[in-house]
């Protein structure tokens, strides 16, 4: 898992293979604006997981399996894959083959699950609210 693409140089190497040399050059300049501790940041290697399908089988199930044991999972072979950072969704994409090798192409960026907290009324607010409407 924590292997990386050795032609993965940080600031594009082979997955900036798509990118022009101008969008490089801008995102080089961006990153040597930042200060030493964020640039730092930007050096921690994080855990990232390609979820192909998950089922939940019980623990006697788990126990019997063995070298040949075929899993079913209720998830088609087109649908997309899920791309995890820890425990966080980033991003989907789609299965292809590089090299003799796997690889994931990014087709969305997952944004972050908004969370709103329902707002209640101050009874005195309320009150006020009416009496300048009548």
């Amino acid at each position: 898992m924590s292997d990386v693409d050795s032609a993965y140089s940080g600031t594009g190497g082979s997955v900036g293979a798509s990118r022009n040399a101008g969008q490089d050059y801008e995102l080089a300049q961006r990153l040597a604006h930042l200060p030493p501790y964020a640039r730092s940041l930007l050096r921690i290697q994080v855990p990232v997981v390609v979820t192909l399908a998950s089922t939940r089988q019980p623990t006697s199930r788990v126990l019997d399996l063995a070298p040949g044991t075929i899993l079913h999972f209720a998830k088609p072979c087109d649908d997309p894959l899920v791309v995890s950072v820890g425990r966080c969704d980033v991003a989907v994409g789609e299965t292809v083959k590089v090299g003799d090798k796997f690889g994931i192409r990014v087709t969305s960026m997952l944004m972050p699950e908004e969370k709103f907290e329902r707002v209640k009324p101050r009874k005195d607010s309320a009150v006020s609210v009416q009496e300048s409407v009548a």
